[in-house]
């Protein structure tokens, strides 16, 4: 009677210490789960913030300028006048990049540029990216083309020249903003999922002018703005001999 008290006891015991090893087995399995989770889930975040701020130092503080010039005008009697303007963009070290010649129909041209602002609530999250914007050059044209005739600057879904650089690391994340440029204009749910407060067409228009240098310039807080000053010096003089040459070779034809 006795012995089988103990033994019974014993089981008891046994049963209730596996039971205990199950019950804490299991639980720190799933708290090792938790922390595994958990600590994925910070490895992300801190790769997003990294490749956020890989944005910010290749976009952030770099504003895009552009000089015009007008190379040719004519307005014949009972037609529409064209314009030829000369665009050239300055890379992010002041160097002139591959001209560009853009002929509008008219004296006034319109210049636009497409903006991503992110959310400003990632100011209180510490984001990188708080205060600043993506932008790039979108199209000209003048004010008897269409927009729909317009002629691009940069190409939908590619990192415009201006931001290229061989030795730069671009991020998938930034990556696909470039290739999603236009699409989160109308994609509200894409907009929060990339944390874009809001993608948005901007614009500067004016009559362009012989002898008058105009400057483009494009923020990094997306700002487009328009400047004008006469041409000086012997540019101006160079200019006018050029133009005159080639009205000339016009007229030869």
């Amino acid at each position: 009677m006795y012995r089988a008290l103990v033994r019974t006891c014993v089981a008891v015991v046994l049963l209730t210490a596996a039971y205990a090893w199950v019950v804490w087995y299991r639980t720190g399995t799933t708290e090792r789960r938790v922390i595994a989770r958990l600590e994925q889930q910070r490895e992300e975040l801190q790769q997003q913030k990294q490749q956020l701020q890989d944005v910010v130092d290749r976009l952030g503080t770099a504003k895009r300028v552009a000089d015009v010039i007008v190379t040719d005008q004519q307005s014949p009697a009972g037609q529409t006048p064209t314009t030829k303007l000369l665009f050239v963009e300055y890379d992010r070290t002041g160097r002139p990049m591959a001209p560009r010649e853009i002929v509008v129909r008219g004296t006034t041209a319109h210049v636009e540029a497409m903006v991503i602002e992110f959310e400003p609530a990632k100011v209180v999250k510490g984001d990188p990216l708080a205060g600043h914007a993506i932008a790039l050059f979108t199209r000209i044209f003048g004010e008897h083309d269409t927009p729909a005739a317009a002629t691009p600057i940069d190409t939908p879904g590619q990192i415009p020249a201006f931001y290229q650089n061989a030795d730069a690391k671009v991020s998938a994340f930034e990556q696909r903003l470039w290739q999603t440029f236009w699409q989160l204009s109308r994609d509200a749910g894409l907009r929060s999922e990339m944390g874009v407060h809001v993608a948005v067409g901007k614009g500067v228009w004016g009559p362009f002018e012989p002898d008058v240098l105009y400057t483009l310039t494009l923020q990094p807080d997306g700002n487009l703005s328009r400047t004008a000053e006469p041409v000086r010096g012997a540019y101006g003089t160079y200019i006018r001999l050029l133009r005159d040459r080639l009205g000339q070779a016009s007229a030869g034809e």
